[in-house]
């Protein structure tokens, strides 16, 4: 099969190139350096000739509110535009879980336009709702350090290795359509303070943190169970400690 990879050089996207080619699939790779650009339109058409699936894992380079909206309506459009040109067969995309019920944050309120871009595209899809990554836990710890401490709550948190998050992409794109969400999440449950101690004490990270008891996340009050799924998902193999040896 033919698979157009969009965000194809990024956290996920190199993984889920090499896990498609090694099955013997023929890869593209598509990102502006690559001269495929969803923003711009460049090189799309080119690129969605004789495919069958397309997997969309780019990001926006901003996370202000209006600049991620933007980037997600634009890219969103012009990308399902391109493949029902085209024909496409399945379009997936990775998404996050709790998207829908954190509308008071920015970027989520752009992954839920992407979300309702596709449905209503007619195109057949998967979409793939994934807890937050291992690898953003510095990130949490950074944007929430004031001095030497790290104030985060206690809300819970499930975070889920890069490497089983591009096994469960390949899984569904190389699957058939669903026309429906599926969700995926990481083996084990934490509050967020205690697995961002727990990363921060196996980094020799000298950082307190502080459970101070605020709902929020990036900067917007949420749900104690936001980040987690709140019915059936399919879980990783990976846990913390796993992940960490590897890093």
């Amino acid at each position: 099969m033919k698979i157009v990879v969009i965000g194809g050089t990024g956290l996920i996207g190199t993984k889920v190139v090499n896990l498609l080619r090694e099955s013997g699939n023929t890869v593209i790779v598509g990102s502006p350096a690559t001269g495929i650009n969803t923003i711009t339109g460049e090189g799309l058409s080119e690129a969605m000739k004789g495919t069958d699936i397309v997997i969309d894992l780019a990001n926006s380079p901003s996370f202000e509110d209006n600049a991620v909206m933007e980037f997600f309506q634009t890219a969103g459009r012009n990308l399902l535009g391109a493949e029902i040109n085209a024909g496409v067969k399945h379009h997936v995309a990775l998404s996050i879980v709790g998207v829908d019920i954190m509308q008071n944050i920015g970027y989520m309120r752009a992954k839920q336009a992407q979300e309702d871009l596709i449905k209503r595209s007619g195109l057949p899809y998967t979409i793939i709702r994934s807890t937050q990554f291992m690898e953003f836990l510095k990130g949490i710890a950074d944007q929430a350090t004031q001095g030497e401490e790290v104030h985060l709550s206690h809300v819970l948190f499930q975070p889920i290795a890069s490497d089983d998050v591009a096994a469960f992409v390949t899984k569904y794109a190389i699957g058939n359509p669903i026309n429906g969400k599926v969700e995926i999440a990481g083996p084990e449950r934490f509050e967020i303070h205690e697995i961002v101690a727990r990363y921060l004490h196996r980094a020799s990270d000298p950082r307190k943190v502080i459970a101070n008891g605020k709902p929020e996340y990036f900067g917007g009050e949420i749900s104690n169970a936001a980040l987690v799924p709140a019915g059936q998902a399919e879980l990783g193999s990976i846990n913390f400690e796993q992940w960490w040896s590897k890093q």
